[in-house]
């Protein structure tokens, strides 16, 4: 059983707009709270690399990444990140669609993408992450990184997908898959919630009746 905790970055509970996450490193933005760093390292046994990108704090939301890759959203600023990334390719996508860690949700069996994508940018996509790349939405959602959470555990997704496509994407990442809401409510689960393998962080406004949902499937 990995352990549930409410937290808030930078003072607002959409913690998955602001923190991306895997088994063996987390990148929070810079000027991020020393306490906040500190819950990261202790909970989810990461190592924290703070970072800005696109001169923005809104790391979730341009970053997704899994074992063997990580990519980020390139809109002509100079992007830096560590030199030690654990051995991952590291891609810079420069598409119209720049958003990749609301746009792309991947574990270390596939991805599924944003269907703006261009086929010049899947094909990149599925190099540097290593996986099978398919385009589509979750129930109805075109932001498939926020409509989902993903761990080793589990998937949470969005109410708004059916059992069908729950169970195709059982199938399609091989993990367990529920749907649920974070943060009171809210139906893109991806920008509320985070985990590994070890510990699963929501925002400060979800309930217990969602956090049961959720300790369901990715605890």
């Amino acid at each position: 059983m990995s352990m549930i905790k409410k937290i808030s970055i930078l003072k607002n509970n959409f913690i998955g707009l602001y923190a991306r996450v895997w088994e063996d490193i987390a990148f929070l933005p810079l000027g991020v709270e020393q306490e906040t760093v500190r819950e990261f390292e202790e909970s989810m046994g990461v190592r924290v690399e703070r970072v800005l990108i696109n001169q923005s704090y809104l790391i979730g939301s341009l970053m997704v990444m899994n074992s063997n890759g990580i990519i980020v959203a390139r809109n002509g600023t100079d992007e830096r990140l560590p030199e030690d990334l654990n051995g991952r390719n590291v891609l810079f996508l420069k598409d119209k669609i720049n958003a990749v860690g609301n746009d792309i949700i991947a574990n270390d069996r596939g991805a599924i993408i944003h269907r703006g994508f261009s086929a010049s940018s899947k094909k990149k996509i599925e190099d540097t992450l290593g996986v099978e790349v398919i385009k589509g939405t979750i129930g109805k959602i075109k932001t498939v990184g926020s409509a989902a959470v993903i761990s080793k555990r589990g998937m949470l997704v969005t109410p708004e997908a059916d059992e069908d496509e729950m169970k195709f994407l059982s199938e399609f990442f091989g993990v367990p898959v529920k749907s649920g809401t974070a943060n009171f409510g809210n139906i893109y689960v991806g920008s509320s919630v985070l985990a590994n393998s070890r510990a699963v962080f929501v925002g400060k406004e979800t309930t217990p009746i969602e956090i049961g949902r959720i300790d369901d499937v990715l605890s």
